[in-house]
C-alpha cells in the first residue's frame, strides 16, 4: 500500500491548519496567550538571525519593540496630528501609518546604534545594548508627550478592509501571519548567498572579508533587520493592548528575549518559537505558583528562567529545538519522510532545489569532470594584465614590525601567470605574516604591493578578493556547523548580485542553483564529492583543507594563496593535491604556497623563496635552493642532500 511521504514543511502546514481550525473554539485566555507567543517570537526569531546565526550579543531589543509601540501610539493620539489630518481620509489609517513610522524611526535609531557599537566585540557589546536599551527606556519614561511613566492610552484598534481588529483573537491571527511571514522570509534569506555571508560573521571575519563580504555592512544590516522585527511586534502588542507605557520595554523584558532565543535555539529559526512558547507558559504558570509556595510576592520566575539558563547550557547548548528535532524525526520516522528543510531545523537547504531547475541541476551534476566545467556566473575577476611578462601579485620590501619584533624585514617577492611558487622557512620566520599582507588581512609599515596591476596599500582583504585573490588558512576557517557544499559556495559569494529582498522572496533561485552547480563541480574537482552533505566540521583535517582549497577556486581566482595546504593529508591525498595544482598552474593561475612539507613543495615548486628571521635568504628554483648554503645552514641542515 503505497503512502504520501511526510515532510517537515508538510507537517508545518498541517499544524497551521490545525491551529487555525481550533482558534475559535479555543478560550480566550488561551488566545490571549498564544497571540503574545507569537509577537514575542517575532522579536525572538531576530535576535536568533543576530546572535545566534551572526554571532552579535543584545540585550537591548525590547528597546526597539517600544519604538514600533510609541511611534504608532503617538502619531494615533497626538491632538497635533488630529488637527491636521485630512477629513476625506479615514481614520482608520492612523495606525497603518503609525507601523511606517515606527519602522523608520527604528530604522534610523537602530543604524546609528549600530555605527556606533558594532565596531565592538567580545563583552563590549552585549554592554553597549545594556547601556543604549536602559537609555531608551528611561527615556520613553521621562518625555512628556509620550505620556511619561504613565504612558498612552485610546488607541484605536487595526482595521483591515472594514473588519476590526480589536479583539486578542482576531489580532492574534495576524500576529501568528506575521510571525509565519518572518520565519518563512527569514529561513529564504539563510538559504540563499547572502545567507551564508551572514553565517560566515560568526564564524570568522578575516574568513569573510576574505570571501569578499563587507563584513561591517552585513552586520548593520542583520542588527537594524532584526531591529525592525521588534518594531513590528511593538506595534502589533500597542495595537493588541491599546495603551503603552515603559514597563514592557525595560531591560529585564530585554533578557527575557534573549533567553527565548538561547533556550529555543539560537541557531535555529523555529528554536525562537519553541523558546518564545516555553518561556511565556512557564512565567505564566510560575507567577501564580511560586508567590503560593514562598508565601511572598515578587519577580520569581526570573530566578527560575536563570536556573532554567543554566540547566540548558549545560545539557543542550545549541537549545532545544535541536534535541526536539531529532526527537521528532525519530518518533515520526515511520510515517514521514525527513529530507532537510532550512527553516525547520536550521539543517542546509543550500543544496535543494525543486521542479525543473533541480532536474536541470541534477543532470549537470552527472555530467560535472575537470575537462568540462560548468559556464561562469558573472565575471569575478578582471581579466590578466595585458603584459603577461608583468606579475600578477608583486610585493616591494614588505616590512610589519609588532613592538620590538620585526616579522617581515623589506621581503620582497612576485608571483606569475602558470606559477607555483612556494614559501618556506622555520617555524617563526614570518610566513603566515606575510601571508596576511599581501591578502589584506594586516597592513604592512612599510613597502610597496601590487595586485592585478593595482597598487593595494591600505585596502581590506574584500577588495583583494575583488580582483581574483583567493586564499586558504594555516588554521582552518569554515562554517563547522554546515555542509560542505555549502562552505564551497561561499566562496562564490562575488559570483552572485541577488540581494536581501530577491533573497527572502525567493528570486534568486535561478541564480542559486548556478552557483551550487559551480560548488559541486569544484567539490568533485577536489575529490570530495561523496562529502557534499557531511557538516565540514566532521571531517578529518586534511579532508577540511581541502574544502578550504575548493572554497577558494569557487571564487574563480587568478591568484591562489595556500598556507600549508599539504598539512593532515596522507600520501594518496598529496599526490592527489600536487596533480590538481599542476592542472591548476596549466590554467594560468598564479599560486603561491607556505608549506612545511620538503618533499611536497620541492616536486610542485617552479622557484621557491626562503624566509628566516623574517628576511629573505634566498630564492630559485628547487634545485638552486637545495644547494644553497645559506638555505643548508638556517633552515633545512643539510636534509636534502640526503
Amino acid at each position: 500500500m503505497s503512502r504520501v511521504a511526510m515532510t517537515p514543511r508538510k507537517l508545518t502546514v498541517l499544524s497551521l491548519a490545525a491551529l487555525a481550525a481550533c482558534w475559535p473554539l479555543l478560550p480566550d485566555f488561551t488566545v490571549s496567550v498564544m497571540a503574545s507567543i507569537a509577537l514575542y517570537a517575532i522579536v525572538a526569531a531576530g535576535l536568533v538571525l543576530m546572535t545566534g546565526i551572526a554571532g552579535m550579543t543584545s540585550f537591548g531589543q525590547a528597546a526597539f519593540v517600544g519604538l514600533g509601540a510609541y511611534a504608532s501610539a503617538w502619531l494615533c493620539t497626538s491632538p497635533h496630528i488630529a488637527a491636521v489630518w485630512p477629513p476625506a481620509l479615514p481614520p482608520t489609517l492612523l495606525p497603518w501609518l503609525g507601523l511606517l513610522l515606527g519602522l523608520a524611526v527604528t530604522l534610523g535609531v537602530a543604524w546609528v546604534l549600530g555605527a556606533a557599537t558594532l565596531r565592538l566585540s567580545g563583552h563590549y557589546l552585549p554592554l553597549c545594548t545594556i547601556a543604549w536599551g536602559l537609555s531608551l527606556y528611561f527615556l520613553f519614561g521621562n518625555l512628556e508627550f509620550l505620556g511619561g511613566h504613565t504612558g498612552i492610552g485610546g488607541l484605536p484598534p487595526l482595521t483591515i478592509m472594514g473588519l476590526s481588529l480589536a479583539s486578542p483573537r482576531a489580532l492574534g491571527v495576524l500576529a501568528w501571519v506575521v510571525l509565519m511571514l518572518a520565519l518563512w522570509a527569514l529561513a529564504n534569506l539563510l538559504d540563499s548567498r547572502e545567507g551564508r555571508a551572514i553565517r560566515a560573521l560568526k564564524s570568522s571575519r578575516v574568513m569573510a572579508e576574505s570571501m569578499g563580504i563587507d563584513t561591517a555592512r552585513q552586520r548593520i544590516r542583520v542588527f537594524v533587520l532584526a531591529a525592525l522585527l521588534a518594531s513590528v511586534s511593538g506595534w502589533l502588542y500597542a495595537h493588541m493592548q491599546r495603551f503603552v507605557n515603559p514597563t514592557p520595554f525595560s531591560l529585564n523584558i530585554g533578557i527575557e528575549y534573549l533567553f527565548m532565543a538561547v533556550v529555543g535555539g539560537s541557531g535555529h529559526l523555529w528554536g525562537a518559537l519553541l523558546g518564545s512558547a516555553l518561556i511565556t507558559l512557564l512565567k505564566e504558570q510560575l507567577q501564580d505558583l511560586l508567590p503560593r509556595l514562598l508565601g511572598a510576592s515578587g519577580n520569581f520566575e526570573v530566578v527560575a528562567f536563570g536556573l532554567l539558563m543554566l540547566i540548558v547550557l549545560q545539557r543542550f547548548p545549541q537549545g532545544l529545538w535541536p534535541s526536539l528535532a531529532r526527537g521528532g524525526q525519530r518518533l515520526l520516522s515511520p510515517f514521514m519522510s525527513l529530507a532537510g528543510d532550512a527553516g525547520a531545523s536550521g539543517a542546509s537547504g543550500a543544496a535543494r532545489t525543486s521542479g525543473a531547475a533541480g532536474e536541470a541541476l541534477a543532470r549537470r551534476d552527472a555530467e560535472i569532470n575537470p575537462i568540462n566545467p560548468p559556464a561562469p556566473l558573472l565575471p569575478t575577476s578582471p581579466p590578466l594584465p595585458a603584459d603577461s611578462r608583468e606579475p600578477l601579485l608583486d610585493a616591494r620590501e614588505m616590512t610589519r614590525q609588532f613592538g620590538g619584533l620585526i616579522a617581515n624585514d623589506k621581503v620582497s617577492l612576485s608571483l606569475h601567470a602558470g606559477e607555483i611558487h612556494a614559501l618556506i622557512g622555520p617555524n617563526g620566520a614570518g610566513k603566515s605574516t606575510f601571508f596576511n599582507l599581501i591578502s589584506g588581512v594586516d597592513r604592512p609599515d612599510d613597502g610597496q604591493l601590487v595586485l592585478m596591476g593595482q597598487a593595494m596599500a591600505g585596502k581590506p582583504a574584500r577588495e583583494f578578493a575583488r580582483l581574483g585573490l583567493g586564499r586558504s588558512f594555516q588554521h582552518v576557517k569554515l562554517l563547522a556547523a554546515r555542509p560542505v557544499l555549502e562552505n564551497i559556495a561561499l566562496g562564490a559569494y562575488r559570483s552572485g548580485h541577488a540581494g536581501w529582498l530577491r533573497a527572502m522572496l525567493r528570486l534568486d533561485r535561478h541564480e542559486e542553483a548556478a552557483t551550487l552547480t559551480r560548488a559541486r563541480w569544484q567539490l568533485a574537482r577536489c575529490g570530495l564529492q561523496a562529502h557534499a552533505e557531511d557538516a565540514a566540521g566532521e571531517l578529518s583535517l586534511g579532508q577540511q583543507r581541502i574544502v578550504e582549497i575548493a572554497r577558494a577556486l569557487a571564487g574563480e581566482p587568478r591568484v591562489l594563496l595556500l598556507d600549508e595546504p599539504a598539512a593532515g593529508l596522507r600520501h594518496l591525498e598529496k599526490r592527489a593535491l600536487a596533480t590538481l595544482l599542476h592542472q591548476l598552474r596549466a590554467e594560468g593561475l598564479g599560486i603561491l604556497v607556505v608549506e612545511h612539507d620538503m618533499d611536497f613543495v620541492m616536486t610542485i615548486a617552479d622557484r621557491v623563496t626562503v624566509l628566516n628571521f623574517g628576511a629573505v635568504i634566498a630564492s630559485g628554483t628547487p634545485a638552486q635552493i637545495q644547494q644553497d648554503p645559506a638555505v643548508l645552514d638556517a633552515y633545512l641542515g643539510g636534509v636534502l642532500d640526503e
